[in-house]
């Protein structure tokens, strides 16, 4: 079993950057598809980059060329770099973790339960 903590979220002025970070445990990483989901106001949970265990990534298209998503597999770890940040952007980032790749788009519920692992969340606030 694997578990996650997302770290790094807070505010920012529009244009700038952050880079989250997600740590998982050291002995099971590497048989785990990552990804990147969030829920920012007023929407839907989306998830928005992904990697698999051999490294292709997938990012939402409309983050393309903002957003990139990296992993670490000697540190356990996974990153999200976010730059020119908006407004919009604002809201709870989650870090997930499957056997299978993780979805972009729309969660449901029933689909973030069935993820083996997510984190608590780390708050991105972007003001204008």
């Amino acid at each position: 079993q694997v578990e996650v903590v997302a770290s790094g979220g807070g505010s920012v002025q529009a244009g700038g950057s952050l880079r989250l970070s997600c740590a998982a445990s050291r002995y099971t990483y590497r048989k785990y598809c990552m990804g990147w989901f969030r829920q920012v106001l007023g929407k839907e949970r989306e998830g928005i980059a992904s990697v698999d265990i051999d490294g292709r990534i997938d990012v939402a298209d409309s983050l393309k060329g903002r957003f990139t998503i990296s992993r670490d597999n000697a540190e356990a770890t996974l990153y999200l770099q976010m730059n020119s940040l908006k407004p919009e952007d604002t809201g709870t980032y989650y870090c997930a973790a499957d056997r299978v790749p993780v979805a972009l788009g729309r969660y449901s519920l029933y689909y973030v339960k069935s993820l083996d692992a997510w984190g608590q969340g780390t708050l991105v606030t972007v003001s204008s």
